[in-house]
Order: structure tokens, then C-alpha cells, then sequence
């Protein structure tokens, strides 16, 4: 079964670029809009990429919006710098650059916070600068929704839906976890 692969080792920028260009069978890897509509709510599903995504800024739009949200003035910014991912690929330390400072910052939301309007899905993303219809653009690629801590939260829902049981599942989240009973049954 394709879906019961463990999760590979993405911590440098070679390994990640890899694994999110390459095919990844996944159970969150779906568009089906009755799923996504039981579960979740009406403002969660204006997004339809959870599992891939990308966005796009030009070098005026997240030089604005690095500065709203941060409150810091890097001028320009000229690049983003992935210094350091965890295991799973997410970035815990971006240097930004920009044309009156150069900073680090070394939070997964802080760096999620400061890259979107809202929140950028998640820290686990590829920064590069090319040139798109003769203009520089930052362009944000990027693989899941949240800090990939645990258990997929669509990926479990669209499980359930198939028919997996809450053992199934939170064995193909956990493995080798084993699930056992606390308490006597409450038989009052």
C-alpha cells in the first residue's frame, strides 16, 4: 500500500527539493469536494491546495507585507534563506535579506506569520527568485497544512471516510504506537 510509506528524512534543501517535487501517495491528497465539504468549514474550504501548494509575490508585495507583519523595515527584500529545516522539512530558521537589514528569524509561525496576509499554511516551503514575464517574483512552493507534528488532520478524515477505523488510523500516523484501554468499562 503505497499510503504506508514512512516519512523520509527532508532536513537539508536538497533532500526537501526532492520529496516535494516527487510523487507522494497520501490520503490528504485529495481534491474530492463531499469529503472536503464534511470536513471541513465553510472559511477552510475557500483553500484547495492543502497537500501542494504555491504562492507567488512580487519583491514590492512581500517587502510590504514583511513589514506589516513584522514591523520591521528590511527595505527591499532581495532574498529568503531557508538556514536550517527539522526532520520533516520544515524551515525553523530563514534569513531574510533585504536592502537596509538582514535578519533571522527563527520561529515556525513567526515565519509563517510574516509570509502570508493570513497564515501561510505551512513552514515546510522552497523560496526562489526567478523572473516571471520579465519581472522578479518570489515564488513559495510549499507541502502541507500546519506544523506536521502528528496526525494529518484531512488525511484522517478522508481515512475514516474510506472506511479505516480510528486503530487504522492512528496506526498509519503513529507507528508502532499501540492503543489500550485505561479504565474498566462503566457499567452503572
Amino acid at each position: 500500500d503505497p499510503h504506508t510509506s514512512t516519512q523520509p528524512d527532508v532536513g537539508n534543501e536538497e533532500k526537501f527539493e526532492t520529496w516535494l517535487r516527487s510523487p507522494n501517495p497520501a490520503f490528504c491528497n485529495t481534491h474530492d469536494s463531499e469529503i472536503l465539504a464534511s470536513v471541513l468549514n465553510d472559511y477552510d474550504q475557500t483553500t484547495s491546495q492543502f497537500f501542494r501548494w504555491e504562492v507567488r509575490y512580487t519583491p514590492q508585495e512581500i517587502s510590504r507585507l514583511i513589514k506589516e507583519k513584522s514591523g520591521i523595515d528590511f527595505g527591499e527584500v532581495l532574498d529568503l534563506v531557508p538556514l536550517e529545516r527539522g526532520r520533516s522539512g520544515r524551515i525553523i530558521r530563514l534569513k531574510i535579506v533585504g536592502t537596509q537589514r538582514t535578519m533571522v528569524i527563527g520561529k515556525e509561525l513567526e515565519i509563517r506569520r510574516f509570509l502570508s496576509k493570513s497564515h501561510l499554511l505551512s513552514s515546510a516551503f522552497t523560496c526562489k527568485k526567478t523572473i516571471h514575464k520579465q519581472k522578479p517574483v518570489f515564488t513559495l512552493t510549499g507541502a502541507g497544512w500546519g506544523h506536521g507534528v502528528g496526525l494529518c488532520q484531512i488525511g484522517a478524515a478522508v481515512m475514516s471516510y474510506h472506511g479505516y477505523s480510528y486503530k487504522d488510523i492512528l496506526a498509519h500516523y503513529f507507528k508502532g504506537a499501540k492503543t489500550t484501554q485505561l479504565y474498566g468499562n462503566n457499567t452503572h
